[in-house]
């Protein structure tokens, strides 16, 4: 990446025990290598948010492609696509079920417990 042999890093560790001093610089050290693995920590992030919204798009570009042919005669890949489109939509949806379902459940115990007084 930066192309930095051995006798670099020596020279920039000697320079670094001069500057800052033994009590120092450890703590420079790990300062800088917590910068480092936050910044690769960061660029991992936006890579990934990256190839998911390239795959939501492609996925976006399949159903169009399947509404035009009217779901007949699809190729492999689009019904793929759409059959994942499928799934995300319902696992989205199953937690909202969950929920009313656990809401009517408690108007419900909430009713039979204002009957019983």
């Amino acid at each position: 990446m930066f192309d930095i042999g051995f006798w670099e890093l020596l020279l920039i560790s000697v320079i670094g025990l001069v500057v800052l001093g033994p009590e120092r610089l450890p703590v420079a050290i790990r300062t800088v290598s917590g910068w480092i693995k936050s910044v690769k920590n960061f660029s991992s992030h936006v890579q990934n948010e990256i190839t998911q919204e390239l795959r939501i798009q492609e996925l976006h570009a399949d159903l169009k492609k399947a509404e035009q042919s009217q779901f007949e005669s699809m190729s492999p890949d689009v019904a793929e696509s759409v059959q994942a489109l499928k799934d995300a939509a319902a696992s989205v949806q199953k937690p909202y079920e969950k929920n009313t379902d656990n809401a009517s459940n408690s108007e419900q115990t909430q009713l039979s417990d204002n009957d019983k007084k």
